[in-house]
């Protein structure tokens, strides 16, 4: 799971599906295939801007989906989406929504356990640094308060 969240894009098959995404759109229709390509390389790009984007486009294509299948891979992208820009909340409904389609799916279940995963080491990692700023904190009070004994 750590590779399919992680994992960034060659900028040249970016770049290339981009051209491609960009003459459709040149053309009149961008066809959903080539939109879901351009917008999956998005989300794996290493600029933030980049992945809303991407995701922007799957919401895109999930809005227009006419089948439960379609539904369902589009939502576990925009997952994946939501997971590479630290939105934890929103990458659990989607994996939820995923499930409520169908309920025994292998690679929801385990993005959803992953994204858990996430926010327990995150909130762990927000909980340490605010106790260090606090013991810091602590430490330069004390330092200034035995200085205007002096």
């Amino acid at each position: 799971m750590e590779a399919t969240v992680t994992q960034n894009i060659d900028p040249v098959d970016l770049k290339n599906f981009e051209g491609l995404y960009n003459e459709q759109l040149r053309r009149g229709h961008v066809n959903e295939k080539t939109q879901f390509d351009y917008a999956w390389c998005l989300v794996r790009s290493r600029y933030i801007a980049d992945m809303h984007k991407g995701i922007a486009l799957l919401e895109d294509l999930l809005r227009s989906a006419k089948d439960d299948l379609s539904k369902r891979d589009y939502l576990y992208y925009i997952a994946v989406g939501f997971v590479r820009i630290k939105e934890y909340e929103k990458a659990l409904e989607c994996t939820e929504a995923i499930c409520k389609i169908e309920p025994n799916n292998r690679q929801a279940l385990q993005l959803h356990n992953y994204v858990k995963d996430k926010m327990k080491k995150d909130g762990l990692l927000g909980i340490a640094i605010v106790g260090g700023a606090a013991l810091a904190l602590g430490g330069i009070l004390g330092i200034t308060i035995a200085a205007l004994k002096k």
